[in-house]
């Protein structure tokens, strides 16, 4: 969304909708003259109280004759929403909880015990400990199975459900049950929340000699800028000369921040974007957003985006190819091209509304249709459909580029898709790998993981997976009933995959998930493209440079 900020016509008005609905009009009718006084027009007075009146009688109807007890909070939701589906899809109402959710979100940390949970083979695990957290004091670790969470079981919990009973005040205890693989009875920890840091970059390292890797993934929160400088100087100690910078499934955030990234790497006096909102609307008025840098990072650059990047990385990723800075490699992105304003409601509750469109540099504006379709279709943005493309635009050098739908990559790459038998093997590996390195699978001492090693440089000798593993993962299928109907064939023809994500399981729960994403990128298809893509994205953007009078200076 946009960078939060504040309108007092649009605050009023939110207001107005929302004690109206709790109320059942009473506030509107007690206030009705001066109601009247600031809209100037008793026409104008009479149809809003109309409208109130008719809501309110609405409501009353439904609390009297509805099959369920319906409450007023629910109908207060549901009826602002229904209100600004009728806008765009990017305009919307989060309650109190849902608001200080986002806020969390966007300070770039939340309070909870420091885990990464997601349900697998009909169970919630722990997939992840974040270092020093409460869980990882605590002695949780990966691969424990959540049984239950304050007492009350979470067998059938999602993992959203289970995040939700974890997270809480800080300083306040929770007690979490786990499955531990050896372990014969249940374990319970009592574990004291405290802060947990949400960073948008989770990883940053040297994926070959000379090449950097940073991985924006998240959110565009507070911190995001303070983040990327310190990766940055962090690669750069260790040689780095060329970027990937990854924006896969990066869902945007505030806008200042796509502002600093960009700038990161953009010439002073570059221009990033302009909005244009509605005319008189004083907090969307027209406005230019220029590169402020005078000293902008000179490594060659590679920007990874897929279906999943939106709004603030596409802002990043649509400055970097307008200005020929360096090339765009993976899939089209979403394409939302919208900015939201946050309006404050009371009680906790706000209100995001759009209130203007972006633009590239080169003046596409890349939001994708909206009107017409389902909210679903347009979210799930299914692979293989396509949008119409607006006015063809040039770059700086005079390439073409097209808005209305997303950023086209300059280099297309598809995202790898599991098989249907590597689906089905994906489930097996996580249960064989739990058993191995928790010491079942017998012949393997060397893989038994009692905790996890933060900061380890990944060697080509750490956890290899040889065919001595593989002949017992197939013993392993063999034995277990919920995997027998997978064959030894199947494993043979899929051997390669099943090297590098029993590989990688292993190693994040030895080293952490950031050794894990090494060894994941290392047969990443967009990862290879883009290390490929390197030297074209160097020479592109020392062409760019040199045409704007600059001497080349990208190494």
């Amino acid at each position: 969304m946009g960078e939060c900020m504040k309108s007092k016509v649009y605050v009023t008005f939110g207001a107005v909708i929302l004690m109206a609905t709790i109320s059942g009009g009473w506030w509107f009718d007690h206030h009705q003259s001066a109601i009247a006084e600031a809209n100037s027009g008793k026409s104008e007075a009479t149809s809003l109280s109309r409208i109130v009146r008719t809501f309110s009688e609405a409501q009353e109807v439904i609390n009297q004759h509805y099959v369920e007890e319906v409450t007023a909070d629910e109908m207060t939701k549901t009826s602002i929403q229904g209100m600004l589906r009728t806008l765009d899809p990017h305009s919307n109402y989060f309650d109190t909880k849902e608001f200080q959710k986002i806020q969390s979100e966007q300070r770039g940390q939340f309070y909870g015990i420091g885990v990464s949970i997601n349900r697998r083979n009909n169970r919630v695990f722990i997939l992840a400990t974040i270092e020093n957290t409460p869980a990882v004091k605590a002695g949780l670790r990966y691969g424990d199975a959540i049984l239950a969470v304050n007492g009350k079981s979470a067998l059938e919990w999602t993992t959203d459900q289970v995040m939700d009973e974890v997270r809480g005040p800080q300083g306040e205890p929770v007690e979490v049950t786990v499955e531990r693989v050896g372990v014969p009875k249940p374990l319970t920890f009592k574990i004291i929340r405290d802060a947990v840091p949400l960073p948008s970059i989770r990883h940053h390292f040297m994926i070959r000699p000379g090449i950097g890797y940073v991985a924006l993934l998240q959110g565009f929160t507070h911190t995001t800028e303070d983040e990327l400088r310190v990766a940055l100087q962090d690669l750069q100690a260790q040689g780095m000369r060329s970027l990937i910078l990854d924006l896969r499934g990066n869902p945007g955030g505030l806008l200042n921040q796509a502002i600093k990234v960009a700038s990161a790497f953009l010439p002073e006096d570059l221009t990033i974007l302009s909005q244009k909102g509605r005319p008189g609307n004083e907090d969307a008025e027209f406005r230019e957003y220029r590169s402020e840098n005078d000293r902008p990072n000179q490594s060659a650059l590679v920007v990874l985006i897929n279906r999943g990047s939106a709004s603030a990385s596409e802002i990043v990723a649509g400055a970097i190819q307008d200005h020929d800075r360096g090339l765009i490699v993976g899939e089209q992105s979403f394409g939302k091209g919208l900015v939201q304003t946050v309006f404050k409601l009371p009680f906790g509750s706000a209100l995001t509304l759009t209130t203007a469109k972006y633009y590239t540099p080169s003046g596409r504006c890349i939001q994708r249709q909206y009107s017409g379709g389902a909210l679903y279709d347009y979210y799930a943005h299914q692979p293989g459909t396509t949008q119409p493309l607006g006015q063809a635009l040039s770059t700086d050098m005079g390439r073409k580029v097209y808005g209305g739908g997303g950023i086209t990559p300059d280099v297309e790459e598809k995202e790898q898709t599991l098989t249907p038998v590597q689906a089905q093997l994906f489930g097996a590996t996580f249960e064989f790998t739990r058993q191995l390195i928790g010491g079942q699978i017998q012949g393997f001492p060397q893989f038994r993981v009692t905790q996890t090693q933060y900061h380890h440089t990944l060697r080509d000798e750490d956890y290899v997976v040889t065919d001595k593993v593989l002949t017992a993962f197939r013993t392993f299928l063999h034995t277990s009933p919920d995997y027998k109907f997978l064959t030894d064939a199947q494993v043979t023809e899929n051997s390669k995959y099943l090297r590098n994500l029993v590989r990688e399981q292993v190693v994040t729960a030895a080293y952490g998930t950031e050794a894990g994403m090494e060894v994941r990128l290392q047969t990443d298809a967009q990862t290879q493209k883009a290390i490929e893509t390197i030297p074209q994205a160097r020479e592109l953007a020392q062409r760019a440079q040199v045409a704007r009078g600059g001497r080349t200076m990208v190494e």
